[in-house]
């Protein structure tokens, strides 16, 4: 029998398969479609202090390779998601990922305390990579110096397993991701999506109400993946994939470069079994390889 199971840093998940942040409301969007437990974790969206509006509506643009977001990071803040939002994660027996973001680096350290002492949560995602927003988000992620500070100031108030969500939108991710290795955190998410704008053309003016926002969906698979495998080599701790996977074969790419785990986003949003049909795919292509564990596959690509 071929294991799927991979480990995380101190979290051992059954399979690769994780639902991205922002494209499963709060880790339950797909309940309609399979118990969010049968996926190796879920990933909330993310949660800030005080609760969100958000951008100005449109907030979503399909393109031909994918699709522009510019949600600008709405939720429900953290009073909230705690009482009315993680009891229904803990029926769901998920592995839960909650992602956080903020302003300040502060905000970082609250919440990771607030959410540290709740029962049910298994790890902590920094986003410091969102590209619609106009405080915190990306500017954070794009100096290793500030990535160490904030991840030193998460761990010092949350004994919670961290990971880091990087952009590939920088040179050199493989840098931020030695910067957030030397800080502490037990794995680094790459990438989020692109910086990206469309135009209405015939009114003269931007398809999105943010103006800008974050490109996602198979145009950006590319990029995402040359940034895992390069961040692949130059840390120890796990690398997480994330970015235009829509297939198995996706995925196995992403594995063989050197993910511990895969994020699926855009995919679900187009297709809610999406998940189901790539881990059959992974399973099915590993064991007609006579494999017996998913080991065995990560990392294991040829560069010559």
């Amino acid at each position: 029998m071929l294991s799927l199971e991979t480990r995380i840093g101190r979290l051992v998940l059954k399979n690769p398969i994780i639902l991205a942040s922002g494209t499963c409301g709060y880790g339950d969007g797909y309940r309609d479609f399979f118990p969010a437990g049968q996926m190796g974790a879920v990933v909330t969206k993310g949660i800030s202090l005080k609760p969100r509006a958000g951008n100005a509506p449109p907030r979503i643009w399909e393109t031909a390779g994918g699709m522009l977001n510019s949600i600008g990071l709405e939720n429900v803040g953290v009073d909230k998601f705690i009482s009315e939002k993680l009891p229904l994660l803990r029926k769901q027996k998920a592995r839960v990922v909650v992602n956080i973001f903020g302003e300040r680096r502060e905000d970082y350290a609250k919440l990771a305390e607030r959410l540290g002492k709740e029962d049910g949560i298994n790890a902590l995602e920094l986003n410091l990579s969102c590209p619609n927003v106009k405080k915190g988000g990306l500017e954070f992620g794009r100096d290793g110096r500030s990535v160490k500070q904030i991840v030193w100031a998460v761990k010092s108030r949350s004994g919670l397993p961290v990971w880091v969500k990087l952009s590939a939108s920088r040179s050199d991710p493989a840098e931020l991701a030695r910067w957030a290795e030397e800080a502490g955190a037990e794995a680094v998410v790459i990438s989020n999506t692109l910086r990206g704008m469309a135009i209405e053309l015939e009114k003269k003016r931007p398809a999105l109400g943010g103006i800008t926002g974050g490109l996602s969906g198979p145009a950006i698979k590319p990029v995402a993946l040359a940034a895992v495998y390069e961040a692949a080599r130059a840390v120890r701790i796990p690398v997480i994939g994330c970015g235009g996977i829509c297939s198995g074969r996706d995925a196995l790419e992403f594995l063989l470069a050197g993910a511990r785990a895969v994020e699926l986003g855009t995919a679900v949003m187009a297709n809610p079994r999406a998940p189901l049909e790539i881990l059959r795919k992974i399973k099915d292509y590993l064991s007609g390889l006579g494999l017996q564990s998913i080991e065995q596959w990560i990392g294991t690509l040829k560069p010559e």
